[in-house]
């Protein structure tokens, strides 16, 4: 997960999402930096649209979290819509996985 965070440290800062920007984010907090895992990292973002991809995680988390309130209202209806959710949060784990 810290890579993740490295990541997005340096995305939100301006900076470029590379190896050697990764492993220094890495160092500074602490963490031995694992060569592998930063280059997977990095090669699983090139071309993808960090801002996007942020927008559409909290899409999805949003009405997730609102789901067990909702539940007990109205139960057939909702067991439609929660299947359609949790499809939704599926997909969205699948980015999740590309982070380690």
């Amino acid at each position: 997960m810290e890579y993740v965070y490295a990541a997005m440290l340096l995305h939100k800062a301006g900076q470029k999402v590379d190896e050697a920007s990764v492993k220094k984010v890495l160092e500074a907090a602490g963490v031995k930096a694992d060569e592998a895992r930063i280059k997977a990292l990095v090669a699983s973002l090139e071309g993808v649209n960090i801002d996007e991809a942020i927008e559409k995680a909290a899409t999805v988390a949003a009405p997730a979290a609102a789901a067990p309130a909702a539940s007990s209202e109205a139960p057939k209806a909702e067991k439609k819509e929660e299947k359609k959710e949790e499809k939704a949060e599926e997909n969205a784990a699948g980015l999740g996985a590309l982070f380690g």
